[in-house]
């Protein structure tokens, strides 16, 4: 069993505390939040240690993984305080906003040797992996077009959100999600084009981009951060191919915390045959499962292999050619 402590008692920190939890495979020993009232009250629900101070808590608190869920203009900090202490890594995305951040993010887990992974929580969310485990097989033939969509109404816990140098927007915030579930499908990016709506305080709140794949796969993948009120939160995955189609879409409350009582289908089309609702366990947490498998990595001392640290930095390469594609109305070659 490893032994984990979080850093951000916000919302995606409470959903990271309740999977490590939950899990067999970690003991939660501490949480850290420099609001000690919410720090607090989340270190008294899961019955570990609250400390204000991340260094303190580093230097005090037996731990083998650190789980970083501040806000994203922390996460470089955070890390490198966690490398100085020797700890495994596990970070909420987007990990950073530019390049030169993240390469000396690598440049710095490399040197202490330590694991380090993005929370990229697509990769391990079941119907996903459903339908990547039917393309890897080669069961739909030729794609012929994949669609993607995630859109929210804008978080109302927190406005660091809404400031492009911290948050990205919703281009890095959501939209990023999307990017990363298609490049973990096809692979290698070619080409981007995409286009933007622009907020007041200069987000990229709603994106919509193509991509071309080394493959010759292409995707269509929408993002929306400023849905009108009362939108409900939805994601939606559409791979069309030669003799397979396969189609997931979930809407849930207002963005993710009303994830109980989300609708969630995942459906087969084949030619010639009925449609039929897959089998997928709904019930299986996402967030659990990726954690549950950093955990093992490490207990382990095995490679990443579902998310590198190569492939996460591929992703913001990824992300910075759309925002350029945005700005200057250009298909942008990888």
């Amino acid at each position: 069993m490893q032994k984990i402590v979080i850093i951000g008692a916000g919302f995606i920190g409470g959903v990271h505390a309740q999977a490590s939890a939950n899990s067999e495979m970690l003991e939660l020993t501490a949480i850290c939040d420099t609001n000690e009232k919410v720090g607090t009250e989340a270190a008294k629900k899961f019955g570990c240690a609250f400390y204000s101070d991340a260094e303190k808590m580093l230097s005090e608190v037996e731990a083998d993984i650190v789980d970083i869920c501040v806000p994203t203009f922390l996460h470089k900090r955070n890390i490198l305080l966690a490398v100085k202490h020797g700890k495994h890594i596990v970070c909420e995305k987007p990990i950073t906003l530019t390049l030169e951040d993240m390469d000396e993010i690598l440049d710095a887990v490399k040197k202490a040797g330590v694991q380090f992974m993005v929370a990229q929580v697509i990769r391990f969310w079941p119907e996903y992996v459903a339908i990547k485990k039917m393309y890897d097989n080669g069961d739909f033939g030729d794609v012929k077009m994949v669609y993607a969509n995630r859109l929210a109404q804008h978080p109302n816990w927190t406005q660091w959100h809404k400031d492009p140098l911290n948050s990205g927007g919703g281009l890095f915030d959501l939209h990023l999600h999307d990017i990363d579930a298609v490049s973990f499908m096809f692979g290698q990016v070619e080409r981007v084009y995409a286009v933007g709506w622009q907020s007041e305080t200069g987000c990229y709140n709603h994106v919509v981009t193509t991509l071309t794949f080394k493959n010759g796969v292409r995707a269509v993948v929408e993002g929306a951060f400023d849905m009108t009120e009362n939108y409900p939160f939805t994601m939606s995955f559409r791979l069309v191919g030669e003799t397979k189609t396969a189609e997931y879409s979930m809407t849930a409350g207002f963005n993710l915390e009303d994830i109980a009582s989300s609708r969630r289908d995942l459906f087969i089309f084949k030619n010639g045959k009925s449609p039929m609702k897959a089998d997928i366990d709904v019930s299986e947490d996402a967030y659990q499962t990726e954690l549950d498998y950093f955990a093992q990595c490490v207990e382990k001392g095995e490679a990443l292999t579902v998310i590198t640290p190569g492939q996460s930095r591929e992703v913001i390469r990824i992300m910075l050619a759309i925002r350029e594609s945005i700005k200057t109305g250009r298909v942008i070659a990888l």
